[in-house]
């Protein structure tokens, strides 16, 4: 799992969480095809800022502009290597840790999250 989708099922939950659980089939009975999990839809930035105030500990971080207090208020390791690995995730291979690289990679992370309701999209998945 990678550093988004660990941020992602902090904040919206995993969907295994969601998914209810199945009983076993009969041995001798085909296991029915998998359905097809329903995407969820998006939301807007302030919708997922109010889905985020509302984590224990919220009110205490920085979490609204800073990756570093995001990724704590998750509890996920903020260092450097972390955030690198976020930052490849999103798209930005150049990733130095400097000051203008973390507020471009909050805002990046914040708009995906909003643009995908939580639902980590394949090519994100580590």
């Amino acid at each position: 799992m990678g550093i988004f989708s660990s941020i992602s099922n902090a904040i919206f939950g995993s969907d295994e969480d969601e998914a209810p659980a199945a009983a076993a089939p009969a041995a001798d009975t085909p296991a029915p095809a998998p359905a097809a999990k329903p995407a969820r839809a998006s939301i807007t930035a302030d919708e997922l800022a109010a889905r985020i105030g509302n984590i224990p500990g919220a009110d205490k971080l920085n979490w609204q502009t800073s990756i570093v207090d995001l990724m704590k208020l998750v509890r996920i390791d903020p260092s450097y290597a972390n955030r690198k690995e976020l930052a490849i995730e999103m798209g930005n291979a150049d990733y130095s840790g400097t000051a203008e690289d973390n507020i471009a990679l909050h805002k990046t992370v914040l708009a995906k999250m909003a643009e995908e309701g939580g639902i980590v999209p394949d090519d994100l998945k580590g």
